[in-house]
């Protein structure tokens, strides 16, 4: 018989028996065997080498994530889709380094879990759109604190742009007239943003705007 083969590891007996149904409702879908804790789902998905495991993260005996990982230790070119109450991006991130190629929340997994099935079974990745974007969101959040700060943060947007000025060759009179500024506004701008970067000459500044990438190296 052909189709994609698919076994669940789910501890609950009325979602287990709901999933069967539905996803053997679809023509090209057939449940090839189920388990009700981690440990019987690594034992019978060795055995029985479906294309696809369905695998709850909550699972007693041996939580999803670490019976993902013998899984796919045991049976590489079996496929994962986690199904978990969890959307936190540790969750997500611990199941893919685990092998996971879908990760869907328990609450939307209706037709969405056919599809992903199927994405899965082409060779990609699913993740839920709310997870997805919650992943994104915790990624940049995460990115956020992880990055140094630059040097320049400490200098304002018009600190800045005399400082690219500045570096460029261009004397107090003239970056005055490009910026509608006095010279001796210009000279004040110059001496502060010297002054919070420590720098106490010209050559130092224009080293600065180089390793910064305000101007190129010629």
């Amino acid at each position: 018989m052909s189709g994609i083969t698919l076994f669940l590891a789910e501890d609950s007996t009325i979602l287990r028996d709901a999933m069967r149904y539905m996803l053997e409702a679809q023509p090209d879908l057939r449940v090839v065997g189920d388990a009700a804790d981690g440990r019987e789902a690594v034992r019978q998905v060795a055995q029985l080498c479906p294309e696809i495991v369905i695998m709850d993260i909550g699972l007693p005996g041996l939580n999803g994530i670490e019976a993902t990982r013998q899984i796919r230790d045991l049976c590489p070119a079996i496929h994962v889709i986690i199904l978990s109450i969890h959307c936190d991006a540790e969750y997500v991130t611990r199941a893919l380094k685990a092998g996971a190629e879908g990760y869907l929340l328990k609450d939307s997994a209706g037709a969405e879990l056919i599809t992903a099935i199927r994405v899965v079974s082409a060779g990609h990745h699913y993740l839920s759109p709310a997870i997805a974007d919650q992943v994104m969101t915790d990624y940049k959040r995460q990115l956020a604190l992880a990055r140094p700060s630059s040097p320049l943060d400490c200098l304002s947007p018009r600190e800045q742009e005399i400082l690219q000025l500045v570096a460029e060759g261009k004397s107090n009179n003239e970056i005055g007239a490009l910026l509608y500024l006095s010279p001796k506004s210009v000279h004040t701008y110059r001496k502060r943003l010297m002054e919070k970067l420590d720098i106490h000459d010209l050559s130092g500044l224009i080293k600065f705007a180089i390793q910064q990438g305000l101007i190129p190296l010629t």
